[in-house]
């Protein structure tokens, strides 16, 4: 669920654009937080300082709703935060309720599996609803969900189907064998026409959502709605779930731990998350409209 990457050595010179934006968008996990899942309080100063300055700062994360403990102090005016890769738009003021929910429907998510099992056998599967997450005997388990619910995919998706059943915001696929990145290319070859699928974490964990649901098209609509362009946005992040929105946004950072498609999206690169990048990047766009409005 958590975008952890590896953090290069030497930090390089942030570089790229740096337009006055109205919003910032940012994942987490190997982003925004320190490895230690901390939020600097040079980080926490930069956020503030761009909502004081009238600039909207949006969370992007695969993490679900119930894991934003880490950013719910931080998060201003608006509360929002778009969770699961986009399946969920969360207001973290108001007890972490849904505003919106793109979910993955049943059906699709039997086939996926069902494709999967075919084509990387030994793959196992967790189920992540708007109620938590479940999972396979197989599966990987959650330090963070001791009360989940344990039984095959099969029937985790198959139980109470019907119009009363939790809502579905994405399925989970770990193979133990395969390398993280042949596994990613290896299950969209197999199963891509059916849902999005990408990756977050440094083991071989597929995080699966609804066909055309990403953290860039949620984070469209958000966008839509406030009046606010592409260009007008600027993003960043370090791990193949964030690609599109680095693609959409009209400027974009990869963190200097950042997987290498992550640093062919991005229109620029930063430093590492350990060392603050995201706040690098904050201080000089809001020095430079400092500058410019002087």
């Amino acid at each position: 669920m958590g975008e952890d990457g590896s953090v290069t050595s030497a930090p390089q010179r942030p570089d790229g654009p740096t337009p006055t934006p109205r919003l910032i968008a940012t994942d987490l996990d190997g982003t925004l937080l320190r490895d230690d899942k901390s939020v600097s309080l040079r980080t926490v100063a930069a956020l503030a300082a761009a909502e004081e300055a009238g600039i909207e700062v949006f969370f992007v994360t695969g993490r679900p709703a119930r894991w934003m403990d880490v950013v719910s102090d931080h998060v201003h005016g608006h509360g929002l935060a778009i969770c699961a890769n986009g399946a969920a738009v969360v207001d973290l003021h108001a007890g972490r309720e849904f505003v919106q929910v793109r979910s993955l429907p049943r059906a699709t998510a039997l086939t996926v599996v069902e494709t999967l099992r075919a084509a990387a056998p030994g793959t196992s599967f967790a189920v992540e609803m708007t109620t938590g997450i479940n999972y396979e005997p197989l599966y990987p388990p959650f330090f963070q969900d001791p009360g989940a619910h344990v039984a095959t995919a099969e029937k985790l998706l198959e139980e109470e189907a019907d119009d009363t059943a939790a809502p579905v915001l994405k399925l989970l696929a770990h193979h133990a064998e395969l390398a993280p990145d042949e596994f990613l290319a290896l299950a969209r070859s197999a199963a891509g026409a059916y849902a999005s699928i990408t990756r977050s974490s440094p083991t071989a964990l597929l995080e699966i959502s609804g066909l055309g649901v990403s953290k860039a098209s949620t984070l469209e609509l958000c966008c839509a709605e406030r009046g606010i362009s592409p260009a007008e946005v600027v993003a960043f992040g370090d791990m193949p779930n964030d690609v599109e929105m680095l693609r959409w946004a009209g400027a974009s950072y990869a963190m200097g731990n950042a997987h290498p498609d992550v640093i062919a999206a991005a229109s620029g690169r930063t430093v590492a998350n350990n060392e603050d990048g995201v706040a690098v990047v904050i201080e000089r766009i809001l020095a430079e409209r400092a500058a410019h409005q002087g």
